[in-house]
């Protein structure tokens, strides 16, 4: 039984390394839009009371192993040699932290901001997405690094820390066509 098992645990961890290779071969074409929740975070939900944009120090911000998850997606990235050709964050600290300390940069882009405290800025915000997605083709790949309640609001999905949805402009109307997900251990 426990051969069966081990077998059976091995043949799922081999199924899903090789779903991730064959996204990772498509990312390299482009035409992707990238949709990132920021690394782990310091324990907690929101950010405390009284937070300020422009101060990291009144935020939640990137545990330890936050900086390190996104060090290491970075270099899985680099590793495969695949182009994003614009990075763009949210203004929260976690989210320019995660794209900086992964892919070295970061223009941040209140679209991108949380919608946590904020729905009734949903729908201007994802359309605001959705149009700068509806440009993206091959091969250019563009990489938007948020939260968890904005990518939801674009795709119905929810994802962990650090996790990335990958999606395809929609062909007809507005909107994302999802390909898959990575998530960089």
């Amino acid at each position: 039984m426990r051969h069966l098992v081990i077998g059976l645990l091995t043949w799922l961890l081999g199924t899903a390394a090789c779903a991730d290779d064959a996204l990772w071969k498509q990312l390299a074409a482009g035409g992707y839009v990238l949709l990132m929740r920021h690394a782990q975070t310091e324990p907690g939900v929101g950010d405390p009371p009284g937070f300020t944009l422009g101060d990291c120090s009144t935020q939640r911000n990137l545990s330890g192993d936050g900086r390190a998850q996104a060090a290491r997606t970075g270099e899985a990235f680099r590793a495969r040699g695949i182009r994003l050709d614009e990075v763009r964050s949210s203004a929260w600290c976690r989210c320019t932290d995660t794209a900086t300390l992964a892919f070295g940069r970061a223009s941040v882009w209140p679209a991108l901001n949380s919608l946590f405290d904020a729905p009734e800025k949903r729908e201007t915000q994802s359309a605001q997405v959705l149009a700068l997605a509806a440009g993206v083709s091959p091969p250019r790949n563009l990489m938007l690094v948020t939260h968890q309640v904005n990518i939801t609001a674009l795709t119905g999905e929810a994802v962990a820390s650090g996790e990335i949805i990958i999606a395809r402009p929609a062909r007809k109307g507005r909107g994302l066509t999802l390909v898959g997900r990575l998530k960089v251990p």
